[in-house]
């Protein structure tokens, strides 16, 4: 059953518009202190000690360390009995900046290039709004989560025992989205981000000079087959209706032009949203680059180390996120031709364990994610801190039900 709400007064709603927007200042100072001071997966040691600071200072209950240096706060109110998750990542990635943003990266070689500080900033903002009004009746986590990017941080706060420790009815979480409007939301239900597997494959034949080519095994001309073989993977062993992305983004052999090296090493990058498309798609790569390379009397030696699952966002869940935004912000507002996105993200880990719902914010016009020229759109913070809060508050309302 999905939760039915009754509509907010408009008076209550103005009071809570304003006051979180008093926040806006706050916070975005907040966020772009952050950004001089980025820190790589599992050493976010002075933005978790932020975190746990101001947390303390609210009034919640935290725990630190969790997964790493991942923080959990717990915040009571009222008589309810459901818990509602919210997360937030806090990593930055290894780039190099150049936006020559007066608040640019001051850690060589290390930038806020997804917005994390940005998601750390909102939920630290909606975190405090509620902890000043707690006008809800149950049980708030706010999770800020290590190690994003690559390093599987939602997979290890949830072996050190994330949701044994700190139970949760559903979680949530939110990522800002460039070339979306700015303060657009979109949401998907169902597979929503797909998952990520990397192929390491090294084409050994044997090397020689290129004079005499015919006294090798040419490993270079033996890859750049296979690289052009990879892609019938998506086009003759898939289902033309099932989204799959095979691409070879590195190839390394050889020192010089007249010289046929022994070995010649590619790495791919494989995104998919089925489970069984995947594990498909993963036996025809080490098939066919096993293959390939006997042909040319060659061989291939693979490692296929696993990634990212699909994240799969809950109907019910994704609903409700849905209803929040249109009940507090209006249908205008909610993406109606939002798709499917080929990138992955480890949240995935936390739907696999518990409901929730992953959703998306438009960062407008800005660069691309991961680029050395992104940055996080200052004028979105309030419109995410105050979509947290109506959450946290129609979920944890006395007139409403989980949705299931």
């Amino acid at each position: 059953m999905t939760a039915q709400f009754p509509p907010p007064s408009a008076t209550a709603e103005a009071i809570a518009l304003q006051a979180i927007a008093t926040l806006g200042e706050e916070f975005v100072a907040l966020r772009r202190k952050l950004h001089t001071q980025p820190e790589l997966a599992y050493k976010e040691e002075k933005t978790s000690a932020l975190v746990a600071g101001y947390l303390e200072s609210w009034g919640y209950e935290v725990a630190r360390n969790v997964g790493g240096t991942g923080v959990v706060g717990t915040l009571k109110s009222g008589r309810g009995s459901r818990t509602v998750g919210i997360r937030a990542d806090m990593d930055a990635l290894p780039i190099t900046e150049a936006t020559g943003l007066p608040y640019a990266s001051t850690v060589p070689g290390v930038m806020h290039a997804c917005g994390h500080d940005g998601h750390t900033s909102i939920l630290l903002a909606a975190a405090k709004h509620l902890a000043t009004t707690r006008a809800f009746s149950g049980t708030l986590r706010v999770i800020f989560q290590p190690a994003e990017e690559n390093g599987g941080g939602a997979r290890s706060m949830i072996k050190d025992g994330l949701f044994e420790r700190f139970p949760v009815d559903a979680v949530f979480g939110l990522h800002n989205w460039p070339g979306v409007p700015a303060g657009e939301f979109g949401f998907l239900a169902g597979p929503a981000m797909a998952s990520v597997d990397l192929a390491i494959i090294r084409i050994i034949g044997k090397g020689g000079h290129g004079a005499k080519p015919q006294q090798a095994v040419d490993p270079v001309v033996a890859s750049a087959s296979l690289v052009l073989a990879l892609q019938t993977v998506v086009s003759r062993n898939v289902d033309p209706l099932e989204a799959v992305v095979v691409t070879v983004g590195s190839i390394h052999g050889g020192i010089a032009p007249n010289v046929i090296p022994d070995s010649v090493d590619l790495q791919l990058t494989i995104r998919t949203f089925d489970d069984t498309v995947r594990e498909n798609v993963r036996q025809r790569i080490i098939e066919l680059a096993q293959s390939h390379a006997a042909s040319f009397g060659a061989r291939a030696e693979v490692h296929y180390p696993r990634g990212y699952p699909v994240l799969v966002n809950h109907a019910g869940e994704t609903d409700f996120a849905r209803q929040v935004a249109a009940r507090h912000f209006g249908e205008e507002r909610i993406r109606q031709d939002f798709r499917p996105i080929t990138a992955s993200e480890d949240f995935a880990f936390m739907l696999k364990e518990r409901p929730g719902s992953y959703l998306f914010i438009g960062n407008g016009d800005s660069a691309d994610l991961h680029n050395p020229h992104y940055d996080f759109n200052d004028a979105i913070l309030v419109d995410a801190a105050r979509y947290w809060v109506a959450l946290v508050q129609d979920y944890l309302s006395d007139n409403s039900e989980p949705a299931k």
